[in-house]
C-alpha cells in the first residue's frame, strides 16, 4: 500500500486495529523492564506505543502516517501518558545505535525482502546490550484466512526465517500458532501468526 492509501485507510474515526494493545505485546509483560526506553516500530494509531507507556516506558512511535499519528496522540492523551511521535519512512530511517532498551514490532508485513532485512539490521542496532526484541507477524498460511495483512507471501513470516535471521540473538521464545484475534476491522477472525521473542547479547 501506498502512503495515501495507508493515510485514507486511518482516516476514520474508528481505530482501524482497535485501542487496546496487541494481545501477544501485552503477554509479555512480565518480561518487560520495570524502566527504560522503548521503541514502537510503525506504531500506526498507537494502541501499542500507548500501552508500553502505560508500563512505564519512555517509548518512541514512528510510522509513516501522519493521519494513524494523529491518532495516537489523541489516545495516548486520552489514556493520559506521552509518547514521542516520529513521522518516518522505514524504507530509509537512521536506526541509532544501542539506544532502546525494548524493540516492539507488530505486525510489520507491509515490507517485502528486502526492505524487511534492512528493518531487522535496523532493530537488531538499535537494542541496547541485553535489549528486548518482541515481534509477531502472520505465516503463509494467513493467506488462507484472508483476516488481516498482506495478500503477499513473500512479507510473511516463517520459524526458519525468523530463526535464521536473529541466530546472533538469544531466542527466547519462537511460536507458530493459529488464534482467534480481535484487533478492530483491521485484524479479526482466525490467523496463522508467529511470535518472537528475542534478546540482544549483553
Amino acid at each position: 500500500m501506498s502512503l495515501d492509501q495507508w493515510n485514507a485507510r486511518f482516516s476514520s474515526e474508528a481505530y482501524v486495529f482497535g485501542e487496546a494493545p496487541n494481545a501477544f505485546l501485552s503477554r509479555q509483560k512480565p518480561r518487560l523492564p520495570a524502566a527504560g526506553r522503548a521503541l514502537a516500530v510503525a506504531d500506526g494509531e498507537g494502541r501499542n506505543g500507548v500501552w508500553l507507556a502505560q508500563q512505564g516506558l519512555s517509548v518512541y512511535s514512528i510510522d509513516g502516517s501522519s493521519v494513524a499519528q494523529d491518532k495516537a496522540r489523541r489516545l495516548a492523551a486520552a489514556r493520559g501518558v506521552e509518547l514521542e511521535l516520529e513521522l518516518a519512512d522505514l524504507s530509509d530511517w537512521s536506526w541509532p545505535q544501542a539506544a532502546y532498551d525494548v524493540v516492539a514490532a507488530i505486525f510489520i508485513q507491509f515490507a517485502g525482502p528486502d526492505l524487511r532485512a534492512a528493518l531487522f539490521d535496523g532493530m537488531k542496532r538499535s537494542l541496547k546490550p541485553g535489549g528486548l526484541l518482541l515481534m509477531e507477524g502472520y505465516r503463509p498460511e494467513q493467506l488462507a484466512y484472508g483476516t488481516g495483512g498482506p495478500r503477499v507471501v513473500e512479507n510473511l513470516y516463517t520459524e526458519a526465517l525468523l530463526a535464521e535471521a536473529f541466530s546472533d540473538f538469544e531466542i527466547v521464545e519462537l511460536a507458530a500458532y493459529d488464534a482467534e484475534i480481535q484487533e478492530g476491522p483491521g485484524h479479526a477472525g482466525m490467523s496463522a501468526l508467529i511470535d518472537l521473542v528475542a534478546r540482544k547479547p549483553a
